[in-house]
């Protein structure tokens, strides 16, 4: 969230927030994403094509999942917000049964929201086409600096969540957090509080940009040069050793720390620590 002269945030509201996705942005260069997660040992879903012209992968994880997003090459139909956010990590989506009451929630806490969006992607079920349905509300950009924060609701959940997608053979089971970096850390924990109060599933941690070379050491350097960005994403039970060797052999920046895991991504900006 911009901020300088603008005054502290309320203190952090009292309903509870669920984590639905983090987003990668890939823009053109989806292949390339889709291939360094599959060959760090994730399984991959193929590739969705939304009404709204983006494309993209999930890496589905017991409770929220990752996207990677991109868009497509010679289309006739282009998705312009994403090619106006940075490629890397730019996408915190929270979970909501109502999107419309979220969008309303939004709009009275004094932040600007944008109308409420209904699409969909085919997805291959059992040799059967099937349409996956969502609702999201999304803030307008720039209200929260690091990247994009919008809700969303799925309608078939069953068409995300397959049992199938998730037995990932590098042994990772869930996002434990997101770290978000802003000049202004304890300003940014209180803007981002007020979306609500995260439960022990998942967690937002914050930094600044001068605090990431003693958490991630020269990796540290593949991460965004902005003055707030999402920095890193927080994985949870994966096989360290096996998803080491993975990523030393793609050429993939790494660091080993006690009880920890740090992997760069230098072509997506974004960091990726592996834990118990």
């Amino acid at each position: 969230m911009t901020h300088g002269n603008t005054p502290a945030p309320p203190a952090a509201a009292s309903l509870p927030a669920r984590l639905d996705h983090l987003v990668i942005n890939t823009h053109y260069d989806i292949d390339q994403a889709e291939s360094l997660f599959r060959e760090l040992g994730f399984i991959v879903t193929p590739r969705g094509y939304h009404t709204l012209g983006s494309v993209n992968h999930l890496v589905v994880l017991a409770g929220g999942y990752l996207e990677l997003i991109g868009q497509p090459r010679n289309s006739d139909k282009v998705r312009q917000e994403i090619l106006d956010s940075p490629v890397g990590i730019d996408g915190l989506v929270y979970a909501v049964e109502d999107v419309p009451a979220c969008h309303d929630a939004w709009i009275a806490m004094g932040l600007d929201a944008q109308p409420v969006q209904h699409f969909s992607r085919p997805v291959e079920v059992a040799a059967k086409t099937v349409d996956a349905t969502f609702s999201t509300v999304r803030l307008v950009p720039g209200q929260f600096a690091a990247g994009r924060v919008y809700a969303c609701r799925h309608f078939t959940p069953e068409l995300v969540w397959r049992p199938e997608w998730m037995a990932h053979p590098n042994g990772v089971r869930s996002i434990a957090s997101m770290l978000v970096v802003d000049r202004d850390p304890a300003f940014a924990a209180a803007s981002y509080a007020r979306l609500g109060r995260w439960d022990q599933a998942f967690a937002l941690e914050f930094a600044a940009a001068v605090d990431l070379p003693a958490r991630f050491g020269e990796l540290a350097a593949h991460a965004p040069q902005r003055d707030a960005f999402f920095a890193a994403m927080q994985l949870r039970g994966g096989d360290r050793p096996a998803i080491a060797a993975r990523a030393e052999a793609l050429g993939l920046p790494i660091r080993r720390d006690a009880g920890k895991l740090a992997v760069a991504l230098p072509a997506f900006n974004t960091l990726l620590e592996f834990i118990d």
